[in-house]
């Protein structure tokens, strides 16, 4: 008789592996039962996104007081916010103690909170204490005052327009602008940025579109001598000509490179964000190519400035091909204007933009603190709800090595 040996073999493994099946198939449907029991259908993992706000020179008397400081964080905390950009540069002036702007004789004050203390270093311990991020805001870049104490002792460092003219009228009134290309107008800006680093416990820094130039200036002595050494001609006449637009464009783009390594080479992971106007706007009217930035790899993060009140006009700027490409590489959000002292904004308008912004998988940032609640047309409370119906689930952000064990 001839025995099928692979038969044999065949029944037999059947018969084992039927009642092992069986029993496999028994833990598992009650593995995911008490797993599905033990779960909300609604649980959400936290999320990397943006959720921050500007805290600006108008938010300075909660920032001098320790008390009104950590109400502040834990009710951002609280609501799931997870940053906060706070000023350290505006109208001429830095907001902390600053041995490079005493050295320049450009600051005769410093910014001192009620009892003496360090407003930067206390919003910084109080900030990652409550798991927020805190990316110091560079918020005048190259722009001052006229009247500053640097405009007026530095007049060197100040560029010009085609008639001579040193100054331009935007929201903060009439001001000059820095010459982004002279070499000491940007040992100025790097000092001030190592100063700060080196100095404080800060996640990142940001700078937004006054880190720029308008298409106006450039005429200055020392930018013409350098723009004909280096093309044998003449700037043009037409400051939107092309080839003049762009050449000043990439050497701002070149000291954004400078900028990104310098602070880089003190702390690797620290976020260098930027917080432009939209891409057309930046690069025509202000010589901003941030778009090129981050294609560069020197951004970690933008946050795209679009302070509009109707919502169409707002949301054609959230599907823009440079958004697109951008939130692909690097965490992209927007800023919503969240109301003025001379004009408050309904949470009804900020939860529409709010709204528009998620549906495209971006963060947000507001401008700015003192807005969010103390400003506002509805009652405290109406405010407050619906900030948190805004953001329901928390969304940590991912901390600098310095911070791990604090946030722990």
């Amino acid at each position: 008789m001839k025995v099928n040996y692979h038969n044999l073999v065949l029944h037999f493994h059947q018969k084992l592996l039927k009642p092992l099946f069986r029993s496999w198939l028994l833990i598992s449907l009650i593995t995911v039962f008490w797993v599905n029991t033990l779960t909300p259908v609604n649980a959400q993992v936290p999320r990397q996104e943006i959720r921050g706000v500007w805290i600006t020179n108008n938010d300075l008397n909660i920032l001098k007081d320790r008390t009104k400081v950590q109400e502040a964080v834990s009710k951002l905390r609280e609501l799931n916010f997870n940053t906060v950009y706070p000023v350290v540069w505006n109208a001429g002036y830095v907001m902390y103690p600053s041995k490079v702007a005493q050295d320049l004789q450009i600051q005769p004050f410093v910014f001192k909170g009620l009892d003496g203390h360090d407003i930067l270093a206390d919003l910084i311990d109080r900030s990652h204490r409550q798991k927020l991020l805190v990316i110091p805001w560079f918020e005048f870049g190259f722009m001052t005052p006229n009247t500053s104490e640097l405009a007026l002792n530095k007049p060197g460092w100040l560029t010009q327009k085609q008639d001579g003219g040193t100054t331009s009228v935007s929201a903060a009134g009439e001001v000059s602008w820095l010459n982004p290309f002279h070499p000491e107008v940007q040992q100025f800006i790097i000092d001030l940025l190592v100063e700060l680093t080196n100095k404080y416990d800060i996640d990142g820094i940001q700078f937004d579109d006054h880190t720029s130039l308008p298409h106006q200036f450039g005429y200055d002595k020392y930018t013409v001598a350098l723009y004909t050494k280096e093309t044998q001609k003449s700037p043009p006449k037409d400051y939107k000509d092309p080839q003049w637009v762009n050449w000043r464009a990439n050497k701002i783009t070149e000291f954004m490179v400078r900028l990104n390594n310098t602070v880089k080479q003190i702390k690797p992971k620290m976020i260098f964000s930027i917080s432009p106007n939209y891409y057309d706007y930046a690069y025509k009217f202000q010589l901003q190519d941030w778009l090129n930035w981050a294609r560069l790899n020197i951004v970690d993060e933008l946050v795209m400035q679009v302070y509009r009140e109707n919502l169409d006009s707002f949301s054609s700027k959230l599907s823009r091909p440079e958004i697109e490409e951008v939130k692909q590489i690097i965490p992209t959000g927007i800023g919503i204007m969240a109301g003025l002292r001379t004009r408050p904004v309904s949470i009804q308008q900020i939860q529409s933009q709010v709204r528009a912004v998620q549906q495209r998988d971006l963060g947000v940032a507001f401008f700015y603190y003192e807005s969010l609640w103390n400003i506002a047309p509805e009652p405290l409370g109406e405010r407050l709800a619906g900030f948190k119906n805004l953001f329901p689930y928390p969304a940590l952000r991912m901390a600098t090595p310095d911070q791990t064990s604090e946030l722990e």
